[in-house]
């Protein structure tokens, strides 16, 4: 399993693409979509930050202080999420979540909520880095689809999320391409 040092390196690296691709859009671009069942490039940008925010570091939050009921000790990785951390990064394949209320990000108000969210959490991560040294293997958090994850395995996962999400920015940015020639 790669260290948490490497894995923020590469996050921080992943955030500074994501500011640089956002640079160069405007906000028609942003929230532009395909369909209601699509999501737009500003979507996902929101969707990369509150999932960190509301769910992996939350998560990760929950493992360090141990202090939850929905604590795992004996639980395991899904062959999903075996998979997932041995090779490092998730398939290369779209994964779709029907559109809800609940899982749907909102539009997003401007870019600056995007860069202000992008930068929050790479400062979260700077801040509970560290700490990870310290975690309990045995305090887990059940991830929908991966299993029970320990607070640096959740870490981890954060990375990889954001580099898988770099295959949905470049098929959104080409249907914008292909829509406006």
């Amino acid at each position: 399993m790669r260290s948490t040092t490497e894995a923020l390196h590469d996050f921080e690296a992943s955030v500074e693409r994501y500011l640089t691709e956002l640079d160069d859009l405007n906000m028609k671009q942003l929230l532009e979509k395909k369909s209601e069942e699509e999501w737009s490039i500003g979507q996902m940008y929101m969707h990369l930050i509150q999932s960190a925010q509301f769910m992996h570091l939350h998560n990760v939050d929950q493992c360090l202080t141990g202090s939850d009921a929905s604590l795992f000790s004996t639980a395991d990785k899904t062959e999903n999420g075996r998979a997932a951390f041995e090779s490092g990064s998730f398939p290369p394949v779209r994964i779709r979540v029907p559109a809800s209320p609940q899982y749907t990000p909102r539009q997003p108000e401007s870019k600056a909520q995007i860069t202000e969210g992008l930068c929050a959490v790479a400062e979260r991560m700077k801040r509970i880095e560290p700490a990870l040294g310290q975690a309990s293997e045995s305090n887990k958090v059940l991830h929908p689809r991966l299993g029970a994850l320990t607070a640096t395995e959740w870490f981890l996962l954060i990375e990889m999320h954001y580099r898988h999400h770099f295959l949905q920015l470049d098929r959104l940015k080409q249907e914008l391409i292909a829509q406006n020639n």
